[in-house]
């Protein structure tokens, strides 16, 4: 902060690399800085280099962690941790795509000792529609919550947006939609009603040396049932998801990432009225996550996804996996 304004650098420049730039690039007001942005391959750095002249492309992962107030780790998740020791050891913070790892005894034995000088990305933390999920739910309408049910189908996977990652997301060591996507909704169920447990789970992995095809999952979100399915081949969708929770007096819904729903007595659902599309939502949600790394950085109480809370995650996205049956050969 040499000039009073909190300096992010960037590791990854992939997808969720350039998405965060574009979001700091876009701020207004400015709350942060882009220190730098460095990847390993070298035709990413050109990429970088062409469609964002004025950033600074360092010259390793060391030279963004001296440049940073926080370092923002956007790698493939196999590396995360390495990262992270080296910003945490050197007085930064830190921001972490998830997964945080793909490894959860080293995941553990870093949580314990980085505390709460990093967090996760788990935009979830800062959607406007999980916002109003809350609302609802405050305000009775769904009375005492009895189940959680979450269903995520994918055409193919990867998703077609993704194919130039297809590398390390199809492959069983970092990558598959449990990670990549349930994830996402292991969180949202552990923020809102309570720390991840009890799984029995079974994931399907057909095609050999390839990520699973199918899971099936049960476990609980403090006191309360999670049924959890998710598929690659069994819709036209490139990316379908709905995170449902039900009570006694009603249920209410997350679908397709960004559009909030309340059942009518009548059996119908009611979309919020103010529901954006996921393209709509996603800037949104990213000036709130900066905001709370921001807050982060500064040592203050933020909402976004703590470490232990995604270390939580991971255990059980691991454990799923574990449960896989691998195909012959």
């Amino acid at each position: 902060m040499h000039d009073g304004t909190l300096s992010i650098g960037i590791i990854g420049a992939g997808i969720m690399g350039e998405r965060l730039l574009r979001a700091i690039l876009d701020q207004s007001p400015p709350l942060v800085k882009v220190s730098g942005i460095w990847d390993p391959a070298p035709s990413a750095m050109e990429r970088m280099a062409a469609t964002f002249p004025h950033v600074p492309r360092l010259a390793d992962a060391a030279a963004i962690i001296a440049a940073s107030d926080c370092v923002y780790i956007a790698s493939p998740p196999s590396s995360h941790l390495g990262h992270a020791r080296a910003a945490i050891a050197a007085g930064k913070s830190v921001f972490c795509e998830k997964p945080l790892a793909v490894d959860v005894a080293e995941a553990r034995a870093f949580v314990a000792k980085a505390g709460d000088r990093g967090a996760v990305n788990f935009p979830f933390a800062s959607s406007p529609a999980v916002a109003t999920l809350m609302d609802w739910i405050a305000q009775g309408a769904v009375g005492t919550a009895s189940r959680v049910t979450v269903e995520v189908a994918f055409a193919t996977w990867p998703r077609s947006w993704q194919a130039d990652a297809a590398a390390w997301l199809d492959g069983r060591q970092q990558g598959g939609f449990t990670r990549e996507v349930v994830s996402h909704f292991l969180f949202l169920s552990r923020r809102l009603l309570g720390p991840l447990h009890g799984l029995s789970a079974n994931a399907a992995f057909p095609e050999t040396g390839e990520s699973e095809r199918s899971i099936e999952a049960r476990l609980m979100a403090g006191d309360i049932p999670i049924e959890l399915k998710g598929s690659v081949g069994t819709t036209a969708k490139d990316d379908h998801n709905i995170w449902m929770l039900e009570g006694d007096r009603g249920a209410v819904r997350l679908c397709d990432w960004s559009v909030a729903e309340r059942r009518r007595p009548d059996g119908t659902w009611e979309r919020a009225p103010d529901a954006l599309s996921q393209a709509d939502a996603r800037p949104i949600a990213l000036r709130r996550q900066i905001e709370g790394v921001v807050r982060l950085t500064h040592g203050e109480a933020h909402h976004l996804a703590t470490l232990a809370e995604a270390l939580n995650v991971q255990e059980i996205v691991e454990a799923i996996l574990a449960s896989g049956v691998t195909a012959a050969g």
